[in-house]
């Protein structure tokens, strides 16, 4: 079969509407069946986070994301890998070519989160071609929300089948790997939980899914549209905005952040990390390319992923969560999809940092959980079916 490490490098960005773009199915494309699924997934979250170790599990996700996308940084221009942020894992799409090079990334990352967050990593591959044979959909189409951020949109229950059966079947790995520290430059955890600028508005995690494969992409353009109509478009309803964002430069903060990147203590990487972050708050407050810097984080904040599932953060008020609530229980009492929802007072925010000029990533999660409290109820409902 041929080789396709440009495919979705190559893929049109869609410079639509995410409804738009759902309610088109031809603007979607079949992904090749020599690519793979690779799965990086925190085991027992719920109960880690129940731990209060939800920043630990943010970083051990974040970290799998930042260590791929370390290892491929400078052959972009060849290839891209489409990557989801779950919370509590990453799932990447991946070309036969470079699946065993990311596996053996991700696996020096499990043993690096093992040692030194105390959590186990679960990871795992699957080719697309089993995930066809399996009789499951997976279409993907890039879109332009943003002239900052493209992200990859996919249709179909090919990634959540990977993933149900990669975490089924996950043992760890016997393979003797030689000492190699995991690469997580870059990786930042500074900022402090994100309380939205309105008072009376909450920050919602929601996750939605259709099993229908045919209906999919109808009912999440209804659902997005509803979300539109109730809380106004991705814009209006980001929970990051510039005066919000506030660096949190204690030494406790910056403590979590070294372990989970070099795993050791370092006191030449506090002071250093300090000093660094008492120096942004200037940098950012009173320099024009900090300032800059900051009006493009929010655009750059990764609030919406569609994984087959929809999976948003957003800030609304109590009266219109209400209302989005009953618009879901009544599509849901009609079999139409499952939902999980979890509303707290704040975002929490993990970053890939290359550099402060153009190329810096930002994954949204919430407080009190997130997208893994979201999840309990979410699961629940899709056992009991």
């Amino acid at each position: 079969m041929k080789v396709n490490n440009a495919f979705y490098h190559k893929l049109i960005k869609h410079n639509i509407t995410l409804q738009r773009l759902l309610e088109d199915e031809r603007l979607f494309t079949q992904v090749p069946e020599n690519w793979y699924v690779v799965v990086a997934d925190v085991e027992n979250s719920t109960i880690a986070v129940e731990n209060g170790l939800h920043n630990e599990v943010n970083l051990a996700a974040t970290g799998s994301i930042v260590a791929v996308l370390n290892e491929f940084k400078l052959k972009e221009r060849y290839f891209k890998i489409p990557y989801f942020f779950g919370g509590d894992g990453a799932t990447f799409i991946v070309p036969a070519t470079v699946r065993k090079n990311v596996m053996d990334i991700l696996e020096v990352h499990r043993v690096h989160v093992q040692n030194n967050l105390s959590l186990n990593l679960r990871i795992g591959t699957m080719s697309v071609k089993d995930i066809l044979s399996a009789g499951f959909k997976l279409k993907i189409a890039k879109l332009k929300l943003n002239p900052l951020l493209t992200i990859p949109v996919i249709l179909g229950n090919g990634l959540k089948y990977a993933e149900d059966e990669i975490k089924a079947s996950w043992l760890p790995s016997k393979k003797s790997f030689p000492k190699k520290e995991v690469n997580l430059e870059g990786m930042e955890c500074r900022w402090d939980e994100i309380v939205p600028e309105n008072e009376g508005k909450k920050v919602v995690c929601l996750l939605v899914f259709c099993e229908n494969e045919i209906q999919q992409a109808k009912v999440y353009a209804e659902v997005i549209t509803k979300i539109n109509s109730i809380f106004g478009n991705l814009d209006k309803r980001q929970p990051i905005s510039t005066i919000s964002l506030k660096l949190n430069s204690s030494i406790a903060k910056i403590r979590k952040e070294m372990y989970a990147k070099i795993g050791k203590y370092s006191i030449g990487y506090l002071a250093k990390n300090w000093f660094l972050t008492v120096l942004g708050k200037v940098y950012f407050k009173f320099f024009k390319k900090g300032k800059k810097y900051l009006e493009e984080l929010s655009q750059l904040s990764d609030t919406i992923m569609m994984d087959g599932t929809i999976n948003t953060v957003m800030v609304g008020k109590e009266k219109d969560i209400d209302k989005l609530k009953t618009y879901l229980t009544h599509r849901e009492n009609k079999g139409e999809l499952t939902f999980g929802i979890h509303t707290t007072y704040a975002s929490v925010m993990s970053c890939y940092v290359q550099d402060r000029k153009e190329k810096h990533i930002h994954f949204v999660d919430a407080t009190e959980g997130g997208y893994t409290t979201a999840a309990i109820s979410f699961k629940k409902k899709l056992n009991n079916k």
